[in-house]
């Protein structure tokens, strides 16, 4: 079964015209913002070479997330910032932006597909389902959006704090990034609370 005909077969299951697909980029980095984006495709679309982000290159995804968003019936991208990672956890900063990014849709769903185990809280009917963007188009579609907005982020965090490499790491736990904060200590960028274990391997207080 394709990504878009298990979609059909869902809106057949739940007599759903408008199915959206949310997930989230951004959970696992030590810096930045963590995305979501919702996607409402209509049921007749296909689109070449749709699939789970991380399986895409770089140049896909960025032809992808222009075709994506002009095809879609509606779309929205959000985040939640690194103050609410702080405050939150990066769990519920994480469904926190989902619930942001269904929120702002210019057309109500019928049904929400959530990637994943975990429920935003929305007033729509929903479903969490674990690998998600490998198995559902509206999802894949989300999922690119995400993550594309998030590395479009992290460069724009590279030009503001040039010492840390955001441009290649995009705020992943490299040897390179744990190299730039050996050098420079952690920035306003970063999640302290992703930190502990740097900071007490370096003896240095965040």
């Amino acid at each position: 079964m394709t990504l878009f005909e298990y979609d059909a077969a869902i809106r057949e299951s739940v007599d759903a015209i408008h199915l959206c697909g949310v997930d989230e980029a951004g959970r696992g980095p030590l810096a930045g913002p963590v995305y979501a984006a919702a996607v409402i495709l209509p049921p007749e679309i296909s689109l070449e070479g749709l699939n789970d982000s991380k399986k895409l290159t770089e140049k896909k995804r960025e032809q992808l997330f222009e075709e994506i968003k002009y095809v879609a019936l509606a779309w929205c991208i959000a985040s939640a910032s690194v103050q609410e990672i702080e405050e939150l956890n990066i769990l519920q900063a994480a469904l926190l932006a989902m619930k942001r990014a269904v929120k702002g849709l210019n057309l109500p769903p019928d049904f929400v597909l959530v990637d994943g185990d975990k429920l935003p809280t929305i007033e729509t009917t929903a479903s969490v389902l674990p690998k998600g963007d490998m198995t559902s188009a509206c999802i894949a579609a989300a999922s690119i959006l995400a993550k594309v907005e998030r590395d479009r982020q992290m460069l724009a965090l590279a030009e503001e704090y040039p010492a840390y490499s955001f441009e290649k790491h995009k705020g992943y736990g490299t040897k390179l990034h744990y190299q730039m904060l050996d050098e420079h200590g952690p920035c306003p960028a970063h999640r302290s609370c992703f930190l502990e274990k740097w900071s007490r391997q370096c003896g240095k207080l965040i």
